[in-house]
């Protein structure tokens, strides 16, 4: 990319990486942050146009090394979605950009996580409410889309903190009240993976295996979740892996310093929050800020890049714990 365009001239080195996780066939009203695919075609022309998407590994190198080109950025996904495959990957193909996939590899061959067990469940109930009062939740209406919608927007919260042995049978059982079993075709498979890792475009990462808070779990847990997930991604795809994604990602509240010197040790070389901002220089490459392209429109998501490049970046980060032994 040309260093004389705006992005350029206020970008210098600054690593903008953009998080996504699902891409839609068509919009849905349930996951409106989400992109579908006109949006998302959209977005990845303007980001070929004013930026130099990189790789994320190779991004992190330039960072370091402080050859990072002007407008520099890179796009990841989490979680592994099959629509990364089928609907993401033609459109990244048509633009040749790049991207990092961060994987939790106890999703494939079909899981359901956790989020989309309740959405799901929600979103297909035939009743006009659903009382989940024994389950310790409350009551929701579920009148028309609006009403679940904010059903949504309540539940989600309230079975997110919950220790992962408790989270994933509170999603099960808000399906079973509501009449609707798990969906386990919105994952990736395994031989999806596979497809995803022979794309020169693609870099594959780890986003644990279970996708827990790992501020929420023991130490064991904890490190089990990261190094388990890094051994398995790199059996199947035959390769190493080297990037990770915080599950949730918000620094001091889904992750503590514990869990940063547990990604170090587990031999990752970076790592990726969802705290806001641009890399630089002062960033620690274990927590690197992330921004999301929820922007209905491409002249929106312009305006908010220049603001967000022109701000000073200080993401939220927490120091590195020592590990027990």
């Amino acid at each position: 990319m040309p260093v004389w365009t705006p992005y350029g001239l206020i970008g210098r080195g600054k690593l903008n990486i953009f998080i996504f996780h699902s891409i839609k066939a068509r919009p849905d009203p349930f996951a409106p942050t989400e992109p579908d695919v006109p949006r998302f075609d959209a977005l990845l022309g303007f980001l070929r146009r004013w930026f130099t998407v990189l790789p994320l590994d190779e991004a992190v190198r330039l960072l370091a090394d402080g050859t990072l080109p002007p407008a520099a950025a890179s796009i990841t996904f989490d979680d592994g979605y099959a629509d990364n495959l089928t609907l993401a990957l033609p459109l990244l193909e048509r633009h040749r950009l790049p991207a990092t996939i961060f994987i939790a590899d106890g999703y494939l061959d079909g899981g359901c996580m956790w989020n989309d067990v309740v959405i799901e469940s929600i979103r297909n109930c035939t009743a006009s409410s659903l009382d989940l009062t024994a389950e310790g939740l409350p009551a929701v209406a579920l009148d028309d889309a609006d009403a679940r919608l904010r059903a949504i927007e309540t539940l989600l919260p309230l079975v997110k903190y919950r220790p992962l042995e408790q989270r994933t049978p509170l999603a099960l059982a808000i399906a079973r009240r509501a009449g609707t079993p798990p969906r386990t075709d919105l994952m990736l498979t395994t031989p999806q993976l596979r497809d995803l890792a022979r794309s020169p475009l693609i870099t594959i990462g780890a986003h644990t295996h279970r996708h827990p808070i790992l501020a929420s779990e023991s130490e064991e847990t904890a490190r089990n979740e990261i190094s388990v997930s890094k051994q398995s991604l790199e059996s199947l795809i035959d390769r190493p892996v080297t990037l990770f994604a915080y599950p949730n990602g918000r620094p001091g509240k889904d992750y503590r310093g514990r869990d940063v010197a547990l990604v170090r040790a587990a031999g990752f070389a970076a790592a990726v929050s969802t705290a806001t901002g641009f890399a630089d220089s002062d960033s620690d490459r274990f927590q690197l800020p992330r921004f999301t392209p929820w922007d209905r429109t491409v002249p929106g998501f312009a305006l908010r890049m220049a603001r967000h490049l022109t701000a000073k970046s200080v993401p939220a980060t927490v120091p590195t714990e020592a590990l027990s032994t």
